[in-house]
């Protein structure tokens, strides 16, 4: 039985129908079985640059091109490059080779003449058929970029091993801008140690970054043996993956993108989703740096080393949850998925719904209700809308506190970053415990009056049974925490959690109690510039340790470089702070994709901007888009109302997106919150003018001493709506323009 693997990044795949991807399938599929059958024919070419070389009968017009590789005492391995049609493909194939780069050890493929086709190219090289990038590398008058920075031939091609025509191309690029340009053009490793060289990166650290070593061959293997050893190398990974069984070769060629995330992991990225951490480890990094991927990657690999861990994957909501699962599923079929936390196999819910999970499954909670609240309480449901409650607690208790801290905002806000996260159940607690991190500072008197408006408040939960979700997530960490007391065990083995920005302190409760402090505890994957819900914390303070222990990411593979550029403009004049209050920077974000640039664009009305938004989608279809593929995005809810009815009045079908998923056929409208995780080929900012953004409801609604913090939340909202376009993004408003907008 034969082994197959893939050339990852091979865009011949995309260009066949459906009908003879499926015929790819069959005839790999039998490959596998039995590489011998008469009916494959299976044959080398006479004169081939390179024996390996063979080509294989998809039908009577398409042949498939394959590297054979018999290692001594292994099993034979044919390395698949894609599917051409007849003639074509004996002639690229005769001129196609493989190898492993001396310098670094990584595999490198090369089909047929070095054109310039993205088809036919399986290492650097630089495709210009029209001059554009020429025209972007001309030598200047002074030294060009990369020779500026100290950088030489002998490095990029005796140390990092890159293409000799690529590295002489990359130097005599004029600025970072050409050298970005040239990158997008270059497949797998090399394009991205491009970028790392335009960032200023230094050699070393690009040789560490990609596991380059000082002997990266074995000499004393046979060549077969070799390519087979280079196969293993991360970098390579980033170009050829396995093929395990049919399913995962049916998935694959179904899909028809070999870059696709479920199989393609840069080695930085690959590093953190094997490696093993001592403790809790955090990894940042901007919008579309693969945070998520990496996170839902090292769920699987955690599971494959041992199937009976117990591993809890969760998020900020249920919705990016059901996406972290399906993720999963396509990923790996086969994974273990459990139902309730504490089973063995994946857990994978949205962490309200995990906390309440714990909760119903608890089988006496008056212990740890009387611990948090000083009484037992009884619990029968969890409250959703807990500032209906604040309100209406503030307006009949007669408290003394000041209107301007007297709102659901302030005081929700105390109750889970104070009250709750110090389990304090008096007066005499409350006023004294330390306040760490609140805008607000608070004089005796202020204490007592907000006191009385919590005692209020928990009289409420008494009276109806219910909890709100702070309140339960707080309940499920008290009764792990208890459990364990009693020498019950940890309810996991590893917890892995995204989009954890936007956790607030009862929620790292519960994380911190589920899992016992050691290796591969806890694994956080945040980018501080998308918090767009609730107040900073850090992590230290609520006995999570990560000092040390903390890595960025800074490659974009979602969005172009230009709409990245402009996504990181939101956030220029603003300090953010991470979750070990360190300084949070964009310094180093860079993209692999080129494309136009954002359009501003300012109409003369509300009626015009509702025009002119149908007549950008408009165009976009009528130039081939698909319809689920555009997205508008609005501040709040209202305006996605009415952009829905506008986009339908002028004969576009546009859905509201809300928690339901994405349906396809139609436009999608949805409000910027509810963008978060998403991506759309081309999208749309709408109502982006000083009066929706910042929202002055969400400006109004926090004390004098908070609207700092809250002007962050209303930066990272713009910033995170703007990174939802991969392609295209275009920005409109009328009236004056945001402040906002860079």
């Amino acid at each position: 039985m034969a082994n197959i693997v893939m050339a990852t990044n091979t865009k011949a795949m995309g260009k066949l129908d459906g009908s003879v991807k499926r015929k790819v399938y069959d005839f790999l599929e039998k490959v596998q079985t039995d590489d011998a059958a008469p009916g494959l024919h299976i044959e080398p070419i006479k004169g081939a640059a390179d024996a390996r070389i063979r080509t294989g009968r998809v039908d009577l017009n398409y042949r498939a091109i394959m590297f054979r590789i018999d290692p001594e005492g292994g099993d034979t391995t044919y390395i698949y490059m894609g599917t051409w049609k007849h003639d074509e493909a004996n002639a690229l194939a005769e001129r196609s080779t493989l190898r492993v780069n001396p310098i670094n050890g990584t595999l490198e493929g090369i089909i047929g003449e070095l054109n310039g086709e993205a088809d036919r190219k399986k290492r650097s090289v630089v495709p210009d058929p029209r001059g554009e990038i020429g025209k972007l590398v001309t030598p200047a008058e002074k030294l060009p970029y990369l020779m500026q920075a100290g950088f030489t031939l002998e490095d990029l091609t005796d140390r990092l091993g890159l293409d000799r025509a690529l590295a002489d191309i990359a130097l005599a690029a004029a600025d970072d801008f050409a050298i970005n340009a040239i990158a997008a053009e270059v497949d797998g490793w090399q394009g991205d140690a491009l970028l790392d060289l335009a960032c200023g990166t230094g050699i070393d650290e690009i040789r560490k970054k990609y596991s380059f070593t000082d002997n990266p061959v074995d000499e004393t293997l046979d060549e077969d043996t070799q390519i087979l050893v280079a196969l293993d190398h991360p970098a390579s990974k980033m170009q050829f993956t396995y093929i395990d069984d049919t399913e995962e070769l049916r998935r694959v060629i179904e899909g028809g993108d070999f870059a696709a995330w479920r199989t393609f992991l840069h080695p930085e990225q690959r590093t953190y989703a094997e490696k093993d951490f001592k403790g809790a480890f955090r990894l940042s990094g901007g919008a579309g740096t693969g945070k998520t991927v990496v996170a839902i990657h090292r769920a699987r690999n955690l599971s494959k080393q041992n199937p009976d861990a117990r591993i809890i994957l969760t998020t900020f909501n249920k919705t990016l949850a059901k996406g972290l699962e399906s993720d999963l599923k396509v990923l790996d079929p086969a994974l273990r998925i459990a139902k309730r936390p504490g089973q063995p196999g994946i857990y994978v819910e949205g962490i309200d719904k995990l906390a309440n999970d714990i909760v119903s499954q608890a089988t006496d909670l008056g212990p740890s209700t009387e611990a948090l609240f000083g009484t037992p309480v009884d619990v029968t449901s969890t409250r959703t809308n807990k500032d209906r409650v604040w309100r209406e607690v503030a307006q009949s208790v007669t408290s003394g506190l000041e209107p301007r801290l007297a709102t659901p905002g302030f005081l929700d806000s105390e109750y889970v970053s104070v009250v709750l996260a110090n389990k304090v159940k008096t007066l005499e607690q409350y006023a004294k415990v330390a306040r760490a991190g609140r805008g607000v500072r608070l004089s005796r008197p202020q204490r007592i009056a907000v006191w009385k408006l919590v005692e209020a408040y928990r009289r409420h939960s008494r009276m109806d049974t219910s909890l709100s979700f702070p309140e339960v997530l707080a309940l499920a960490a008290e009764y792990l925490q208890q459990r364990q007391a009693g020498g019950q065990p940890f309810l996991a083995d590893h917890v892995i959690v995204d989009e954890a920005q936007d956790l607030h302190s009862t929620h790292w409760a519960l994380l911190r109690a589920l899992v016992a402090e050691g290796a591969n505890d806890l694994f956080i994957a945040e980018d501080s510039h998308q918090r767009i819900y609730g107040q900073p914390v850090v992590l230290g303070r609520l006995g999570i340790k990560i000092i040390g222990r903390s890595r960025r990411l800074t490659l974009n593979y979602r969005t172009t470089a230009q709409n990245l550029n402009f996504a990181v403009s939101i956030l220029s004049s603003a300090d953010y702070h991470d979750l070990e209050d360190g300084e949070e920077s964009t310094l180093g974000y860079r993209s692999a994709r080129l494309g136009p640039k954002p359009v501003l664009l300012q109409c003369e009305s509300a009626t015009d901007e509702l025009n002119k938004v149908a007549e950008q989608v408009r165009t976009w279809l009528k130039a081939g888009g698909e319809p689920e593929t555009i997205a508008v995005l609005t501040r709040g809810q209202n305006d996605r109302t009415q952009f829905v009815r506008a986009l339908g009045e002028r004969g576009i079908e546009a859905r509201a997106l809300d928690e339901n998923p994405a349906t396809t056929g139609h436009v999608q409208v949805l409000t910027m919150h509810r963008s978060k995780g998403m991506e759309f080929s081309r999208v749309i900012l709408a109502g982006i003018d000083d009066a929706h953004v910042p929202s002055k409801a969400a400006m109004h609604s926090v004390p004098e001493e908070e609207k700092p913090e809250a002007e962050l939340r209303e930066r990272s909202l713009l910033y995170v709506a703007a990174s939802r376009a991969r392609d295209e993004l275009v920005v409109t408003w009328s009236g004056k323009r945001s402040g906002l907008l860079g």
